[in-house]
């Protein structure tokens, strides 16, 4: 963890990649639809969840839609065998 938070901190990008979630609190931000395949897995613990049904609208090809049993906003660090097994299985689709 240490060496992923001194990836942002050391070269001074933590303020950048900060950004979108203070551009997007508050400011009124309204999707667009994505047109490409997209692959949605809701983890218990995320920041703010999506629900199908905004997902649905915002991305009309939904090829994937999982909601998982553990894990949060750093589902990659926190259940890596998970979140692999979440990417292989939506884009298995798309081969």
């Amino acid at each position: 963890m240490l060496d992923n938070i001194m990836l942002y901190w050391l070269p001074g990008n933590a303020t950048s990649s900060a950004r979108l979630y203070w551009e997007s609190i508050g400011s009124g931000f309204v999707p667009r639809p994505v047109e490409l395949p997209v692959g949605i897995s809701v983890f218990p613990h995320e920041l703010v969840p999506a629900s199908r049904r905004w997902a649905e609208r915002v991305y009309p090809q939904l090829i994937h839609w999982n909601e998982l049993d553990r894990g949060g906003h750093f589902a990659a660090f926190e259940q890596p065998a998970l979140f692999v097994d979440e990417l292989r299985t939506c884009f298995r689709q798309v081969r």
